[in-house]
């Protein structure tokens, strides 16, 4: 049984040309003349036969840098999607930051689908209640997004000193025996509570299959990734040994290590969908802007997907 408080999301009308030239420019520095994407990464995923396709990722920019051609391959042809974001994102910084991120990913979600980033975009949210935990729950279109609002670990998985220094690693490592949302909306206890939580939002689908998408948790895979990214790949292992479902690994941060291997194409559609995500967050605060910070990686991701298949359990 599910409790639900509803509300609305309203995107005030605002002008991002520039910001969508300055990357669009910059991607074009980096070099796209790529041609088509390498055999054997991520080129099938849009055609995949899975019912439905659950995207758990640590933070709201993840799936934009890591794999957004992947996902707008799916999500453009209707087929239901999940999106489940286990930290706030927060940096170690107050609310309006870490909403503002909700609501850019929400954007980015958007033109994801095809649907542009309309001047007033209303999409639908709500606290429901998750195995007796809240958990903010948005729709727009096909797709359910969940923001556990979990605090963000830092890249080190120790934490930061406003939330107490909590982090997926420190949980999963036993080091702390609960975790809190930064609203303090809900306390897991344990590990194993977190993941029975987020087996109740990829949910059970008997007729067709369920394929996770998330970060690479293998450090020989994907070395020197932020750990909260290595967390959700260990969730989504953890989740395998619970049920039968498929899975994609990403690589996180080491993709910009990697050769391009991204069509022209590709990368356009990836760098509107973080243009999306980004342009947000500079409407609250220009100093926002994650390509604004990092623009040489950033401009990297948007030429670049490598994602490989476990083995089966």
């Amino acid at each position: 049984m599910i409790a639900m408080q509803s509300g609305l999301i309203h995107f005030p009308r605002e002008t991002v040309t520039a910001a969508r030239l300055r990357l669009a420019v910059a991607v074009c520095v980096v070099g796209l003349s790529l041609g088509s994407a390498a055999p054997g990464q991520v080129r099938e995923i849009s055609n995949s036969t899975a019912s439905r396709n659950v995207f758990l990722i640590a933070h709201q920019d993840d799936w934009q840098l890591f794999m957004g051609d992947a996902v707008s391959g799916i999500l453009n042809t209707g087929s239901p999607a999940t999106f489940i974001y286990l930290t706030a994102g927060d940096d170690g910084r107050d609310s309006v930051y870490w909403q503002t991120r909700e609501r850019a990913a929400l954007r980015s979600a958007a033109v994801a689908m095809g649907s542009g980033v309309p001047d007033a975009q209303e999409i639908r949210c709500a606290t429901v209640t998750v195995v007796k935990h809240a958990v903010r729950k948005c729709s727009l279109g096909s797709t359910e997004s969940y923001f556990l609002r979990l605090p963000d670990g830092k890249r080190n998985g120790a934490g930061f000193p406003r939330y107490k220094h909590q982090s997926l690693r420190l949980l999963r490592a036993k080091r702390i025996s609960s975790m809190t949302a930064v609203d303090s909306s809900a306390t897991y206890q344990g590990w194993s509570d977190l993941v029975a939580t987020v087996e109740e939002l990829v949910g059970t689908d008997s007729a067709r299959s369920v394929l996770i998408h998330t970060t690479d948790p293998s450090k020989a895979a994907n070395p020197h990734d932020h750990f909260d990214h290595r967390m959700a790949g260990f969730l989504v292992e953890d989740l395998r040994k619970r049920r039968a479902s498929g899975a994609r690994y990403y690589e996180g941060y080491a993709l910009a290590t990697r050769a391009a291997n991204r069509s022209n194409a590709q990368a356009r559609v990836k760098t509107a969908i973080f243009l999306a995500y980004d342009s947000e967050m500079m409407r609250v605060n220009k100093d926002w802007s994650a390509y604004r910070e990092h623009p040489a990686f950033y401009s990297q991701c948007m030429a670049r997907t490598y994602a490989r298949a476990p083995r089966p359990r």
